[in-house]
């Protein structure tokens, strides 16, 4: 497909099949999506009529390029593609043959044999040039009760020939098929880009089978399909090679190049234990590696599905387009018909061209329908969009879809979670005091506080909170995470705390909210709990109805988010940042200084408390974007306008956002709201040209004063220039980062 137009014009005949529920065609994947029931053999007629055919699996045809389609890049790479197609091939030679032809006319003396030959090859390159257009546009009219582009060119190129302009007409059919040319290059340059990011998975690993021995490993390498390696299975992979599936390094330290998932310019260094993504290249040292997840969940695949569905979303310019062009070209050929009849009809003017060279109505009709041809705006919407969204993907950048991308530039308010997102999310012990201490609070060596830590650890030993890996880590660290046996019977109290039963006893571990609570109220807080954590999270650790101490736990702020909140509020002043957090409100206030530009914190926070800030939020200033890690914010970050969700990997992120920053920081954040505004304006600016070259045109087009061919070079340069103006965003990155 060449244009948005063939999408619409393959829904609008499928939707006509019997059986056929609902249709939907991308431009951008050339991907075909049905609900319904139809035959097989039935659809692939049709799609056959059209013009087209069907791949066999769908999802390898959004995958695979053709194996026949030259190199895109650069000028050679555009003549390569108009020479691989045998229709425009036809063209280049045809016309190639009549700009040769010129010099023998001029020289050659008897000039009615000249014209009589110039006039017959004239007619059969129309013919061969202009029948496949023609044809074209017949079948959209007949299946899918559509007139498009090409019938209207059709229809110009036989009335120029009827009324005897055979040179100006196989100009109109060579032009307009070098532009047909033209569009179908910049679809596949922009499906191109976005191959790159389906290709990125090696389509075979080196599996190694065998056992490991005490003293040494046998093992026997085999090269498998990646689609039959299993979770476990032992894979090698060279330096320079790209890591086929997501996996876990078992022998081997190495820098890996994370640009395609992450969007980091620098690789960065990879040991045992660490993970790594399917798609990432390995860099100067052997890996082995444990694969964790089948080659269908790696990273890669997921976000390429995703890439995917973003396609299949239009933005809100794109349905805007498929509503105008259900009017705009029978609208067209009506006023040409008015064009032509009034003035002849009713005021007496020349039908035809008059002998003083004066073009007649039919002749200017003829040149307002190839004037109204909307290639350019069609064009334009499809590629600037996808250009953009690519661009996004290949900084590490995940948006769902062109409505998504619209959105947020409409987006008034950010709201942030705390922890994990403007925070590392690795909160560390930063004191502790027993009451039967009689140390002040710190992490120092105590009996009695070890003992303590020894308990909340027990209790915490099955948690993934983050605070409760600080306690675990703590207790590793000074060697009481086996002092006593995992707690039973834990209790979890979402967003305050968690208690269970060890050594006999019930031990609970939470914040002050949690000890507020029926059930836990009879533990009485001393006033040297109330007193203490005034600068970071406070854990109170209870055994029984008596308070054993507490625990104080800090988390830093990402380098990354004090320059990006700072960037966006750069940006404009109108961008809000908030800040939710479940944390107590001197915690919160004390890490939103820190990073600075945060103008309004709403602390001690649940979960469904979030979500009512959103609703509220959303009442106020109407656009919220929430950023979260996808898991315990999934509430919010689905009730937001759009959801930005931290992490790559995280399935759970990248099924609930819209957006998902891969990095796991903050650091691309501003550079997705450059994009979407500039995508916003790059938009505008293709709209504007295109309409308004045509308005131009058309009213040289009136007096008579354009011809055909001038009207097909505007349509072919104006379709140039929003294509080129849409691709631009392909190359928009450096400048739009946040560097740390």
């Amino acid at each position: 497909m060449d244009c948005g137009s063939c999408a619409v014009t393959l829904e609008k005949s499928i939707a006509r099949l019997p059986g056929v529920e609902r249709v939907e065609v991308n431009f951008a994947t050339e991907l075909m999506e049905i609900l319904g029931q139809v035959d097989r053999r039935t659809l692939e007629a049709r799609v056959a009529e059209l013009g087209y055919s069907l791949v066999d699996d769908a999802d390898a045809g959004a995958a695979e390029p053709d194996a026949d389609l030259p190199e895109l890049r650069g000028i050679s790479g555009f003549v390569r593609f108009l020479w691989h197609d045998p229709i425009t091939r036809f063209a280049l030679l045809a016309g190639s043959a009549l700009i040769l032809m010129v010099p023998w006319m001029l020289l050659s003396a008897d000039g009615s044999k000249i014209a009589f030959f110039i006039s017959g090859m004239y007619l059969l390159v129309t013919l061969i040039a202009g029948f496949p257009v023609l044809r074209k546009g017949l079948r959209s009219v007949v299946y899918a009760r559509r007139i498009t582009i090409d019938l209207l060119m059709g229809i110009a190129v036989i009335g120029a020939m009827l009324i005897g302009a055979t040179g100006e007409a196989v100009t109109v059919i060579l032009l307009f098929t070098l532009g047909e040319a033209l569009e179908k290059y910049s679809a596949e340059r922009s499906r191109d880009s976005l191959r790159g990011l389906f290709q990125l998975q090696p389509s075979q690993a080196t599996v190694l089978r065998g056992h490991a021995g005490p003293e040494s490993e046998h093992y026997h390498r085999s090269v498998i399909p990646i689609e039959e390696l299993a979770v476990g299975d032992r894979i090698l992979v060279k330096p320079g090679e790209r890591i086929p599936v997501d996996g876990t390094i078992c022998a081997g330290v190495s820098t890996i190049d994370q640009s395609a998932i992450t969007g980091e310019s620098m690789p960065v260094r990879r040991e045992i234990g660490d993970e790594v993504y399917g798609g990432t290249v390995n860099g100067e040292a052997v890996l082995q590696i444990i694969v964790t997840r089948s080659a269908e969940n790696a990273t890669i695949a997921r976000i390429a599905r995703l890439i995917e569905q973003a396609q299949l979303q239009r933005s809100p310019a794109e349905r805007f387009i498929d509503r105008f062009a259900r009017w705009y070209t029978p609208a067209v050929v009506l006023l040409t018909i008015a064009v032509v009849l009034i003035p002849t009809l009713g005021f007496g003017q020349p039908f035809l061209d008059t002998p003083d060279g004066t073009h007649g109505w039919l002749y200017r009709g003829l040149t307002l329908l190839i004037i109204a041809c909307p290639c350019a705006l069609v064009i334009s919407i499809p590629v600037t969009v996808v250009s953009a969204l690519t661009r996004l993907a290949q900084l590490g950048v995940l948006v769902k879809g062109g409505s998504q991308l619209d959105e947020i530039n409409r987006i008034r308010v950010f709201a942030f979670d705390k922890t994990g997102t403007l925070t590392r999310g690795r909160p560390e012990v930063a004191a502790m005091k027993s009451m039967a201490c009689e140390h002040p609070a710190a992490v120092a060596q105590c009996d009695e506080c070890d003992d303590m830590l020894a308990l909340a650890a027990a209790v915490e030993s099955g948690s993934e909170h983050p605070l409760a890996h600080a306690v675990l880590s703590e207790a590793s660290s000074r060697h009481v995470q086996d002092r006593y046996q995992p707690a039973t019977g834990i209790t979890a109290h979402a967003g305050k705390g968690v208690c269970g039963k060890t050594n006999g006893n019930r031990i609970a571990v939470g914040s002050q909210a949690m000890f507020s609570e029926k059930g836990h109220d009879d533990v009485e807080l001393p006033p040297d709990v109330l007193t203490s954590g005034k600068q970071h999270s406070l854990m109170i650790v209870a055994r029984e109805k008596n308070v054993l101490g507490y625990i104080e736990v800090e988390d830093q702020p990402r380098e990354g988010s004090i320059a990006a909140l700072k960037a966006l509020r750069e940006i404009s002043p109108e961008i809000h940042t908030v800040m939710l957090t479940g944390d107590n409100t001197t915690v919160a206030d004390g890490i939103a200084q820190r990073i600075g530009a945060i103008d309004d914190v709403r602390a001690n926070l649940l979960p469904e408390q979030k979500l009512d800030a959103i609703r509220e939020m959303e009442k106020q200033y109407g656009h919220v974007a929430m950023v979260g890690d996808g898991i315990n914010d999934a509430p919010a970050l689905a009730a937001a306008r759009i959801g930005i969700a931290m992490g790559a990997g995280s399935a759970q992120a990248m099924e609930t956002a819209d957006v998902v920053l891969m990095q796991d920081d903050l650091s691309r954040l501003p550079t997705i709201v450059r994009i979407s505004r500039r995508t916003r304006r790059v938009l505008k600016e293709n709209i504007a040209l295109s309409l308004g070259l045509k308005l131009a045109f058309l009213a040289l087009a009136i007096p008579g004063i354009a011809t055909l061919w001038m009207a097909v070079v505007a349509d072919v340069g104006a379709t140039l220039l929003v294509t080129l103006n849409g691709m631009r965003l392909l190359r928009d990155g450096g400048r739009t980062s946040i560097t740390h």
